[in-house]
């Protein structure tokens, strides 16, 4: 009851402030950003992904799709994609927020994708993270994406 009610406020909060020391990672155009924690790295250089340890451990990549109008996931695209409605936390005009990937062993990652409308399309974010990754880590990142300001 408790992890429910938690998953709720989470996923109905708007882009949350993550922690003051955690680092800004814009995709390669610099239009849409996410927080990461401040020992996460990134993979190369203005690629938009960073890692925990290595790829395998935690991965998260913001992206940013021009021209793409954002909408909420209609139901056939969500039976599509096979996301399940325990697992889709928000799917609003403002933000869509879900859980693509159910660890079921410790060496296999759990999955988040959010996307946000921006100026002039959607910023997207995945995030891959082994269940040993900081409990909350994975969501609040994807929980951050935002379009980068101006």
């Amino acid at each position: 009851m408790l992890a429910t009610l938690l998953l709720w406020l989470l996923a109905s909060a708007p882009a949350q402030t993550p922690p003051a020391d955690w680092k800004i990672v814009k995709d390669s155009k610099g239009l849409c950003q996410i927080a990461v924690p401040p020992d996460w790295d990134a993979l190369s250089e203005n690629s938009g992904a960073v890692v925990f340890h290595d790829p395998s451990t935690a991965i998260a990549v913001v992206t940013s799709q021009s021209g793409q109008v954002f909408k909420p996931l209609p139901e056939s695209l969500q039976k599509l994609l096979d996301i399940r409605k325990d697992r889709l936390f928000e799917n609003t005009p403002k933000r869509i927020f879900y859980q693509d990937r159910i660890s079921k062993h410790s060496e296999d990652p759990n999955g988040y994708s959010a996307s946000v409308p921006s100026k002039n399309g959607t910023c997207s974010c995945h995030v891959a993270a082994l269940p040993s990754t900081p409990v909350g880590t994975a969501k609040t990142i994807a929980l951050s994406l935002q379009p980068a300001p101006e």
